[in-house]
């Protein structure tokens, strides 16, 4: 074990050059066909945008989940007070839980799966990458919360303005600013993983080993600065309009803890019931978790940018086409 926390791995890469783990993404273990890899998840992520049904995600699925939980039409019945708030929060972030953004975190997570210890000893290992990425998204999204509570009838989330063929109404600017932006830095991780491109975790995880996953989570966190779904903006508008910082805060944290809670029911039961199988499978060949975690990135990068920029921009008649499928 290095001063900085991480494993150096004394194994011969490709080239000859030993391993070093630079941070908790980077294990220093790059695959040998990592142009093929950046290809083959950037073609993912391209044809996942010309799929995705907004309106299945949203609607069919989204909204189908919300009403089961609540037991009532989410979006047709009012918010009446702050505890209906918070159950409306919390529910509608379990409906919007599979989005690319959510995956591409779990995935780089999960190569951080727990010892292959007793199943105990494995449950408590992956509660700390847990942890650590809810720090970062409970962060992000209180204060962004709070803000909304504050300044929130004059966010561009709170227009109901819609957009006309050739122009960008405010909400769509901001969904375009943050989602780009989100789209960027994943992808950029993707290559970080791959060591296409330097590690920008290398100098801080000296000292904090566990910044990569504080990062996801505020990448998670701000999923909801540029969120469009629908059932997420009658949430805001009644956080903005209580003119309550404490109450949209308490909203936003809980609507990403919904958010998330599917996902990590899903990994710590990876870490619970596999026996320790799939961590020896990683520790076998440390290759294989740089490739899960480098694809996972990528593909979310690559959909992430694509979807929210470039198709958002065909759709408002602003560039003149982006290839969909005909239900999307």
């Amino acid at each position: 074990m290095t001063r900085s926390g991480t494993n150096h791995i004394h194994q011969k890469g490709f080239g000859g050059v030993e391993p070093v783990a630079t941070s908790t993404l980077v294990n220093g273990h790059f695959p040998r066909r990592r142009g093929l890899i950046i290809l083959l998840s950037s073609l993912g992520g391209f044809l996942l945008t010309v799929v995705w049904s907004a309106h299945f995600v949203d609607s069919v699925i989204g909204d189908n989940v919300a009403n089961t939980i609540l037991g009532h039409d989410a979006k047709g019945e009012p918010i009446t007070g702050i505890a209906a708030g918070i159950a409306f929060a919390f529910a509608t972030g379990v409906a919007g839980t599979f989005t690319a953004c959510n995956i591409a975190a779990f995935g780089a997570v999960a190569p951080l799966l727990g010892s292959t210890g007793s199943r105990w000893s494995r449950l408590k290992a992956s509660l700390k990458p847990l942890g650590w990425l809810s720090v970062g998204m409970i962060s992000v999204s209180a204060l962004y919360g709070a803000l909304v509570g504050i300044v929130g009838t004059r966010m561009p989330q709170f227009s109901t303005a819609q957009a006309t063929a050739g122009t960008l109404n405010s909400r769509s600017i901001q969904t375009l600013i943050v989602f780009g932006v989100i789209g960027l830095v994943m992808l950029y991780l993707g290559l970080a993983t791959l060591g296409i491109v330097k590690d920008p975790f290398r100098k801080i995880s000296q000292r904090h080993p566990n910044a990569p996953m504080v990062v996801m989570g505020v990448l998670i966190g701000g999923f909801l600065i540029g969120r469009p779904f629908g059932l997420f903006r009658k949430m805001f508008r009644d956080a903005a309009e209580s003119g309550n910082p404490l109450y949209g805060a308490a909203a936003f944290t809980l609507q990403s803890v919904g958010n998330i809670v599917i996902m990590a029911l899903l990994f710590l039961a990876l870490a619970h019931f596999t026996g320790g199988r799939l961590q020896r499978w990683l520790t076998e060949k440390p290759t294989r978790a740089t490739v899960i975690t480098a694809a996972a990135l990528i593909v979310a990068g690559v959909f992430t940018f694509l979807y929210w920029d470039v198709r958002l921009l065909a759709r408002r008649e602003i560039i003149p086409w982006y290839p969909t499928a005909p239900w999307s």
